[in-house]
């Protein structure tokens, strides 16, 4: 009997959360995630195929699961306007990402998503937003940062054990003098797939770009290097850590980086995916209009700065150090750049002119 009276309380506790569920009322709101990427085929959810799963499969789960969105929202994202503001890559992390979407403004919501997530997935912040706002077409620029061993810049002619290695000043400067070398605005053909010389949209506008004083952690020594730019393809970012370790390494010339914005195709290596991570993304037209019309926030993340910082502490970096030590991805990525062929380029050839249309 009173087994009965538990199940009919539960049942009537469910009736409850569903019915304030219905009657809370449906708005566009931005969400601020955080996630470590190792395990996940990217952000984007590729719905009816369940064997790569992404970050967002978890995340519409949660949404579902907590009473956010109806259920049929989940298997058509366009029902809640579902954007994200980045499509990050198989193992990217992130630790700024926005996604916008409509849900029901229900009680304690942030805990009731957080609840039914993984903890490697969290929501560390919402705001409400206009009705219009579309995260990928309303934001000007997007920060990246990527954590790598500093060996991956040691000349190839020297003998290099992995937990020895510091980085020289001098080599740093070189590094940050060709990486400034992306700023402004370029060609990157190059640097992803599919795309074209005479394809506008592969010219894209790098605003900073630069490698910061180098770190040890776990006995080996790391850096990270920070990228903003308006916009970028796939690919991108990690071919032009790449090409930029490629010269350091004294595998390619330094005239690689000018012809590779020019029209023929060049061999642009592609760095690990692990250590890439979305930092930020920025909205500064959106915040200047709507941010202090007495209605809307401006999308800034000051408050969620502390957590923000503690998730990549627990979650991002301890991955990118484990991982590297447990798989040597960097070590061995390394070992392929003497395949690469840096002096010829491969005008002419029936795959260039295809893509050139």
């Amino acid at each position: 009997e009173e087994n009965g009276h538990e199940n009919k309380r539960l049942k009537k506790d469910e009736e409850c959360a569903e019915d304030q569920s219905k009657k809370s009322p449906k708005r566009k709101i931005v969400l601020l995630m955080a996630y470590s990427g190792k395990g996940y085929h990217g952000m984007q959810r590729n719905v009816g195929s369940s064997q790569f799963k992404t970050i967002e499969d978890d995340l519409v789960s949660a949404l579902v699961q907590s009473g956010c969105i109806p259920e049929n929202h989940g298997e058509d994202m366009k029902k809640m306007s579902f954007q994200r503001c980045a499509r990050t890559d198989k193992g990217v992390s992130a630790a700024g990402q926005i996604v916008s979407l409509k849900v029901r403004l229900i009680d304690d919501i942030l805990e009731k998503i957080n609840n039914h997530l993984p903890s490697h997935i969290r929501i560390l912040g919402l705001k409400r937003v206009t009705g219009g706002f579309n995260s990928k077409n309303k934001c000007d620029a997007r920060t990246y940062s990527y954590m790598l061993p500093t060996f991956a810049f040691a000349h190839k002619d020297h003998e290099v054990q992995e937990e020895v290695y510091r980085l020289d000043k001098e080599t740093l400067e070189k590094v940050n003098k060709l990486l400034a070398c992306y700023k402004g605005t370029h060609n990157f053909h190059n640097f992803t797939s599919q795309k074209g010389p005479r394809d506008p949209s592969a010219k894209r506008y790098i605003m900073e770009m630069y490698c910061g004083e180098p770190f040890v952690r776990e006995n080996i020594e790391f850096a990270v290097i920070k990228v903003k730019g308006q916009s970028f393809m796939m690919h991108q970012i990690r071919k032009m850590i790449g090409l930029v370790i490629a010269i350091v390494k004294g595998y390619a010339a330094e005239s690689i980086l000018e012809r590779s914005w020019g029209e023929e195709k060049v061999d642009v290596p592609k760095a690990p995916g692990l250590g890439l991570v979305l930092e930020r993304v920025h909205f500064e037209k959106y915040n200047r209009r709507f941010g202090n019309d007495g209605l809307h926030e401006p999308l800034e993340w000051t408050e969620e700065e502390e957590k923000i910082g503690a998730f990549k502490e627990q979650y991002i970096y301890p991955t990118i150090i484990n991982t590297e030590r447990e798989e040597k991805s960097m070590m061995n990525w390394l070992n392929t750049l003497p395949i690469h062929d840096f002096n010829s380029s491969v005008v002419g050839m029936p795959t260039n002119n295809k893509n050139s249309k």
